[in-house]
């Protein structure tokens, strides 16, 4: 069993390159839930739907998040009726909202709910938020304290950021299977998400952190920065203000107390040489994953680097 920890459009990406290189129920992803939003009374998981969606065949490849094909007229509606519309929640989409939000209304658990809808989309792989317990990314900017949401999407993400914190993680368990998942992993991937607020809300749930470093798998990240910048989003500006260098080597940092494996852009090979150590291991290829080719060869070097045994021939690593 392949284990992938995952959040973001980066996450996305990876996921739907590795169920091409491997069987789809081989694949446990766990997955940020820090991003979780309560929009017109409705419980919204969106890194757990744009997994969900990718695996199902849903996922608007033009958007990189919500249902392909989608209409927004709930949501055109809801603006002439005066209400907040400035996170876009399409048609298709709210029908997931909708069934999530009855769930738990009749008490049962995010992990319950995020079964029951992968399984109704004939998703095989296991799904398993990072938490059943409500652990919330605050960003902490000029004008005020953030949810994420707000500070992506409301405000794109323009306002310079004091902090990040995670409320609620302290007192929150793992989701059942994580830690166990983790435990039992064939290899662990890191996918190429932000490692402030995609990965590091997971990491910040007592007892993931602890399963990373006692894992016997390998565990391999895939760097979401190029040179001295983000492929893509805000991934920078909240490297910066949690004190983290915006570079491979930032990256490294943020895991360093488990990561075996790190693959980096080819541009990034001087400072690849300088990172490797008898701890740490840096690969260096074309990270940019524009297409299906590119996020299946991603996927499958990543595959190569934590576990050889289970890649085909066909694994590409440059």
């Amino acid at each position: 069993m392949i284990v992938v920890l995952t959040g973001g459009t980066g996450g996305a990406k990876f996921v739907d390159g590795l169920r091409r290189a491997i069987p789809a129920d081989q694949i446990t992803i766990i997955v940020n839930t820090g991003d979780d939003h309560v929009w017109w009374g409705l419980y919204v998981s969106p890194d757990v739907d744009s997994i969900v969606y990718v695996l199902s065949d849903l996922l608007s490849s033009e958007r990189g998040w919500g249902v392909r094909g989608d209409t927004f007229h709930c949501l055109q509606a809801m603006k002439e009726l005066g209400e907040e519309a400035w996170f876009s929640v399409g048609d298709r989409d709210l029908a997931t909202h909708l069934l999530r939000t009855q769930l738990l209304s009749k008490g049962r658990t995010l992990s319950d709910a995020t079964s029951y809808i992968a399984r109704k989309l004939g998703v095989r792989s296991r799904i398993l938020p990072m938490s059943d317990m409500r652990v919330e990314t605050r960003i902490d900017t000029p004008v005020g304290d953030l949810s994420f949401e707000e500070y992506f999407v409301k405000r794109w993400y323009q306002d310079p950021v004091n902090a990040v914190r995670f409320a609620g993680a302290s007192d929150a368990d793992p989701a059942p299977g994580v830690v166990e998942a983790i435990a039992a992993a064939q290899a662990v991937l890191i996918a190429p998400s932000n490692p402030v607020t995609s990965i590091g809300p997971i990491l910040a749930v007592p007892g993931i952190r602890d399963a990373l470093q006692t894992t016997r798998s390998k565990v391999v990240a895939v760097s979401p920065i190029i040179g001295n910048a983000a492929v893509t989003g805000p991934a920078a500006t909240l490297m910066t203000a949690q004190a983290l260098q915006v570079s491979i080597a930032g990256v490294a940092k943020a895991y360093n107390d488990f990561l075996d494996i790190l693959i980096a852009d080819e541009s990034d090979a001087a400072a690849a040489q300088s990172l490797t150590s008898d701890h740490l291991q840096v690969h260096c290829t074309n990270i940019l994953m524009r297409d299906i080719a590119e996020k299946t060869r991603i996927a499958r070097a990543a595959l190569a680097l934590a576990c050889p045994e289970i890649v085909t021939e066909s694994a590409e690593i440059s």
